[in-house]
């Protein structure tokens, strides 16, 4: 067995998160053997975290009941800008890293070739090659959590632009002199719609009177709510909380429609922590607002929800290592 296992091409696919920190190990099919998961503790530093990411492909590489040693090489979605062709982390905001030389450190950790990606173009790179099975030519993905993130795939192939920044689609203004957004501008895509600005919405909302029964649960300030939690109340019939995902869904289909007007893509696919916590709730909104904003010409477009989960990351990452092994 181990013998069959030698002559296989593995490759390691990590998805590096604020968070966590996702890795699992994949055969040329794209089948995926076995996975683990560590925090990823940020505050420590850049030298400890690319520790604990080795830590967890060797873990993820031991629940397979396999070796470092089959393992032909490693691809990694990261937050933030990445430069793709030196495997620098030009700037992640919630890693607090700038210009961290992230391949050339797990290069030198694992001894491994090692190929860095931006985390929503790994995603959308995984759930273009195993969800859809590589067909469509041209692909959006756009990926709901705590920020907004997306990826293009344009004649088959990851579109990442001149300096590797497309897909930032999260940083579209969609009202201009809407709230503030952490990149610094204000009335982003991401300050209206992600899961961060769904909670400080409510937040808002129960201080100035509004009754929930997220309040009753979790306490004024919210701490420690969930996505889960949001579904539960509105399955609960909590007003509050269903308008405020329903007007976050309807930003998310006027920008689903901006893409589409723009780039007249075959499928735009809708992922993310927010939308697999709460598709029934979001996706119908979404498509509505979306194709109520097409233009001429666009009604084909296939909108569809990712079922991968936090597969997408770590598959797509797997892909770009297959590149390095092939």
């Amino acid at each position: 067995m181990a013998e069959a296992n030698q002559k296989r091409r593995l490759v390691a696919g990590v998805d590096l998160g604020g968070t966590k920190i996702l890795a699992g190990i994949f055969d040329a099919q794209m089948t995926c053997l076995g996975r683990a998961k560590l925090t990823t503790k940020p505050e420590r530093g850049f030298k400890e975290v690319v520790g604990r990411i080795g830590r967890c492909v060797e873990e993820a590489v031991d629940e397979c009941d396999l070796e470092m040693s089959q393992i032909q090489a490693v691809g990694i979605g990261a937050p933030g800008a990445v430069d793709a062709d030196t495997g620098e982390v030009v700037f992640a905001p919630n890693l607090d890293w700038h210009e961290a030389p992230l391949a050339e450190a797990l290069r030198g950790l694992l001894k491994l070739p090692v190929r860095v990606e931006n985390d929503c173009n790994a995603a959308t790179l995984g759930v273009h090659r195993v969800e859809f099975g590589g067909t469509p030519r041209n692909l959006i993905g756009i990926f709901l959590g705590t920020g907004i993130g997306g990826g293009f795939i344009v004649n088959g192939e990851l579109y990442c632009g001149a300096s590797h920044a497309a897909g930032e689609i999260g940083h579209m203004v969609i009202d201009v002199g809407g709230p503030k957004c952490a990149c610094g501008n204000s009335g982003c895509f991401e300050a209206l719609a992600s899961r961060t600005a769904i909670f400080k919405k409510l937040q808002k909302a129960i201080a100035g009177g509004q009754e929930s029964l997220l309040a009753d649960q979790l306490g004024a300030d919210l701490k420690g709510m969930r996505s889960g939690d949001l579904r539960k109340a509105i399955q609960q019939g909590d007003k509050l909380a269903r308008q405020v995902i329903t007007d976050a869904a309807d930003v998310c289909g006027i920008a689903l429609a901006n893409l589409v007007n723009c780039c007249n893509p075959e499928v735009v696919v809708l992922g993310g922590g927010l939308m697999e916590a709460l598709e029934n709730e979001m996706a119908p909104v979404i498509i509505k607002s979306a194709r109520d904003h097409f233009f001429t010409g666009n009604q084909n477009v296939k909108i569809a929800v990712s079922h991968l989960g936090d597969d997408a990351g770590i598959i797509g990452a797997a892909v770009l290592a297959c590149g390095l092994a092939a």
